[in-house]
């Protein structure tokens, strides 16, 4: 069932205990996310565990959906608080877009004890068990995600990390100094703001929902894109 998430993207822990306790006879399956698609917030995996443990729910599992801060909130911080260590059994991340993959493509990591569940049935021609989901698996985007990582290494990614978060904090500052109100959670290189005319959406491409848009400061994305997105912002409100 969905959870109703607060104004900054975050999951409603009240409404999420409610609805475990209404069903504390059953198991439990989370997806927490790790940067949500519009606002990037970050669900509190620790507060998730409280509620569960508070009303005894001795069968759960906790997946975390990391598709863009998975790549780069371990090389920012000391502990990520998504990790395997506190209470996740599993990881998604994205391999098409933090890392910059040209193909889209994701990683999933499992702990070994629910690895066995993907298991089906023996593949005489590969000589294993088919552990996919679908029953078959692209083989050149690990090639990809390989050849980027091992070109860059931990401290080249941690600087695009770096350099995307002074980015999205530059970009923030320059919708202050317009008048414009705008957000961005803690550690997170989207920025939302209020959603600006047809024109400026469909020639920058700017995903929105309802009312709002946001900026997303990937690796690549220069101070000069973001000043030529400001300049065209500026003229079309200016003749509005």
């Amino acid at each position: 069932m969905e959870v109703p998430a607060n104004y900054d993207g975050e999951i409603n822990y009240d409404e999420l205990e409610s609805s475990i306790k209404q069903r504390s006879k059953l198991p439990v399956i989370i997806v927490a996310n790790i940067g949500t698609t519009m606002k990037e917030a970050k669900d509190n995996v620790s507060l998730i565990l409280d509620i569960i443990k508070k009303h005894n729910i001795e069968h759960y599992y906790i997946h975390c959906d990391a598709a863009l801060a998975g790549a780069y909130l371990p090389l920012i911080e000391e502990d990520p608080k998504f990790d395997f260590k506190n209470g996740v059994d599993s990881i998604t991340c994205s391999g098409h877009k933090f890392i910059g993959s040209p193909i889209p493509c994701g990683i999933v990591v499992v702990k070994k004890r629910n690895k066995g569940n993907l298991a089906h049935q023996y593949i005489s021609y590969i000589g294993s068990l088919d552990t996919t989901i679908n029953g078959s698996r692209n083989g050149f985007t690990p090639v990809i995600l390989w050849y980027i990582i091992k070109q860059q290494g931990r401290k080249g990614l941690h600087k695009n990390a770096l350099e995307s978060l002074e980015l999205a904090e530059y970009t923030q500052n320059i919708f202050q100094e317009l008048g414009i109100a705008s957000y961005r959670n803690k550690n997170a290189i989207t920025v939302v703001f209020p959603k600006p005319s047809e024109f400026i959406c469909k020639k920058w491409q700017l995903a929105t929902k309802d009312d709002y848009a946001h900026l997303i400061c990937m690796p690549g994305i220069s101070k000069e894109v973001i000043d030529n997105f400001f300049f065209d912002l500026s003229k079309d409100i200016n003749l509005s």
